[in-house]
């Protein structure tokens, strides 16, 4: 491998937004099993799935500095993942109708023995949704690949009223903090 860094993560969301740093780096997905500590806070289990990705991927990479993130959707502390069906789609979308949530991107930087974790979170206003519209969103499959069981840059933009923070942090990556990290590391 020749690039520095390496996103270790196969979200096609992850590589577009990395790819608005204009910097060089390679794609290895982590093939762990993502393990959630429950006696974390919820800003300390995003940043310990992401360090789980990193150290995955960094163990083959010593001499690489390695991205691992994960974006967990969090209703009154409570952790809402992918969906495994129409009827857990269904249930998280009640759940986050006409609400504020909270989506929490933790992100971890790996190179040989060095960490570096930090997160960004992100208040996400939801509007009031129909049934209907919850069945036609549920018709465009794009809530079965995402945490929460929307997508803001997607369809699911239709029902987001608004939002408190970093609009790329709901999408899975806060890209103007990890330019920061990396600029002061000089690898931007």
């Amino acid at each position: 491998m020749s690039s520095p860094l390496i996103l270790a993560s196969q979200s096609p969301r992850r590589k577009q937004l990395l790819e608005l740093l204009d910097i060089s780096f390679d794609i290895v997905p982590s093939t762990i099993e993502e393990v959630i500590d429950t006696s974390k806070n919820d800003e300390d289990i995003a940043m310990d799935l992401a360090l789980q990705k990193a150290l995955d991927v960094a163990k083959d990479y010593p001499d690489h500095q390695v991205l691992g993130c994960d974006t967990i959707v969090v209703k009154d502390h409570h952790i809402l993942g992918k969906p495994k069906d129409d009827n857990d789609a269904r249930k998280m979308l009640r759940l986050l109708s006409g609400t504020v949530h909270q989506v929490i991107t933790g992100c971890a930087m790996v190179k040989g023995e060095e960490v570096i974790t930090f997160y960004e979170s992100t208040d996400v206003y939801f509007k009031d949704l129909t049934d209907d519209e919850i069945e036609t969103y549920i018709k465009t499959e794009e809530p079965f690949d995402k945490a929460g069981a929307y997508g803001i840059q997607g369809y699911g933009a239709r029902y987001i009223e608004k939002i408190d923070g970093d609009y790329y942090t709901v999408m899975g990556l806060p890209v103007h903090q990890l330019y920061m990290k990396l600029e002061k590391n000089g690898e931007c």
